[in-house]
């Protein structure tokens, strides 16, 4: 229970439905009351059709690269076509990481294979009844890896492999923008990858399974960690990229033509200087985007990371990680992304939840944001916001809240669902039917985590069975 003291001393909070929860750190997840939650996909699952079963004591580059990655973001949920009526979605994941002391027997890397399990997942959905599958053998289904062959421009060389995918997002002009914001510690582990074509921004046709891949350098080569796209007024591409270092930048890129195929080849980079709640674009000039941004006097902010761009309201969110962080939000002048100027606020604060007392991180305290990391909106313009702290201590486990962004619950967090132990929610997304699509993310990490002692063994707890990373649907 929340003392009535800590009530008392924070009355603006007491209408927060955040409040009506209270969570604790725990080896399960917990749904708040009034959802409900079942499983879609989760690490080692069949994705390619011909995908042998998950055998986690005995990895292999063949399994991994046709079977659901280690980690996992959701970057989006994109319709498809439905001429029977079943509803139907494609939905995108991204696989950062791979940590070797959970994901292989005894903890020895395999690095190969660890490549396989990272990159990125798309897979063909479909609504049977009440319940959200992933449809087998799918003719969408599609994994890529470190191993996935890739074009460097629209007229480019041939390059190999993707990296790192920690974020990205659905275009309005038909594709799929993967941020490699993790292809940093990939370099290494992987000598075999591209120095040259890795961190950068990767385009896929996700309607096309044999498509190849665009890197697309003109985003810059910094290691975006998320993406978020629109058009501008007069139709050309707007893109907007985080960085996620601490005193890290928001950028922007504004395409010369017409959005298309061949539009993020070309195009002019900015980053956002914010002022006393005014917004304006700073162009950059050539070379380092992080030199170039600090030359322009744009805004530092604190571990900028994930960003949602909602199409029918025109808002752009923005999750500040560092601290207790926050997340802004920004609309363009006269509602056009291209535009110079616009307005940012702060539509939520994030609240640190310390360990307190004896309790440790056992300790029950109040359900609010803390550290958000992963953003989406829902179907009805509601912000959704996944949490990941990475590993600052902390009694307060990572969960997805909603929070409203208009009326007079503006900024107030709603809690859908929280995190096993170890768990980070790699973000959330809305089905046409509203259902949320959510990342249960590499559960079982902390401080002495191993493949025969993981901090959990969620989702199926079962003593022989690894915790494993799961997309889980939530609904009401």
């Amino acid at each position: 229970m929340i003392p009535r003291r800590a009530l008392l001393a924070a009355p603006a909070l007491l209408a927060s439905p955040a409040l009506a929860q209270a969570l604790a750190i725990r080896q399960d997840d917990v749904v708040a009351p009034g959802w409900r939650r079942g499983v879609l996909i989760r690490w080692g699952d069949r994705v390619a059709f011909d995908a042998p079963p998950w055998t986690p004591a005995q990895p292999s580059v063949e399994a991994a690269s046709a079977q659901f990655g280690w980690d996992a973001r959701v970057l989006a949920v994109l319709p498809s076509p439905s001429p029977d009526g079943v509803p139907r979605a494609l939905l995108a994941v991204g696989h950062a990481t791979v940590d070797a002391a959970l994901a292989f027997p005894g903890g020895r890397d395999h690095p190969e294979v660890a490549g396989a399990m990272q990159g990125a997942s798309l897979l063909n959905l479909e609504k049977r009844g009440a319940e959200w599958t992933v449809v087998d053998g799918g003719y969408q289904n599609r994994r890529l890896t470190a191993a996935t062959l890739c074009r460097l421009g629209a007229d480019g060389g041939p390059v190999t492999g993707i990296a790192g995918v920690t974020g990205g997002c659905a275009t309005p002009w038909g594709s799929l923008l993967l941020a490699e914001g993790a292809a940093a510690e990939w370099r290494g582990r992987l000598p075999s990858l591209d120095a040259g074509s890795i961190g950068l921004v990767t385009e896929v046709d996700p309607s096309d399974p044999v498509s190849v891949p665009v890197k697309r350098a003109a985003l810059g080569r910094f290691g975006a960690v998320d993406a978020a796209a629109t058009l501008a007024a007069d139709g050309r591409a707007v893109v907007w990229l985080t960085d996620g270092r601490p005193g890290g930048f928001l950028y922007r890129f504004v395409s010369d033509d017409t959005a298309g195929a061949r539009a993020l080849d070309a195009g002019r980079m900015a980053a956002a200087r914010m002022e006393g709640g005014s917004l304006r674009w700073m162009p950059l000039g050539e070379g380092d985007p992080l030199a170039a941004a600090r030359a322009a006097g744009a805004t530092p902010l604190d571990r900028p990371r994930g960003l949602a761009f909602d199409a029918q309201r025109q808002r752009l969110c923005v999750a500040v990680n560092g601290g207790a962080g926050h997340v802004l939000e920004i609309r363009a002048a006269a509602g056009d992304a291209a535009a110079e100027t616009g307005v940012a606020a702060v539509l939520i604060q994030g609240r640190e939840a310390p360990p307190t007392g004896d309790a440790g991180r056992h300790a029950t305290v109040a359900a609010w944001p803390w550290a958000p990391a992963a953003l989406g909106f829902d179907r009805d313009g509601a912000l959704l916001l996944g949490t990941d702290r990475g590993t600052r201590p902390g009694t307060l486990p990572e969960a997805l809240y909603r929070v409203a962004v208009d009326g007079g619950d503006r900024g107030r967090p709603e809690l859908v669902i929280g995190a096993p132990v170890g768990a980070a929610l790699g973000g959330a997304a809305a089905a046409a039917d509203g259902a949320l699509l959510a990342a249960i993310a590499h559960p079982g990490q902390g401080p002495g985590a191993r493949w025969d002692a993981p901090a959990t063994r969620w989702p199926n707890m079962r003593p022989d069975e690894p915790p494993r990373s799961t997309i889980v649907v939530l609904a009401r």
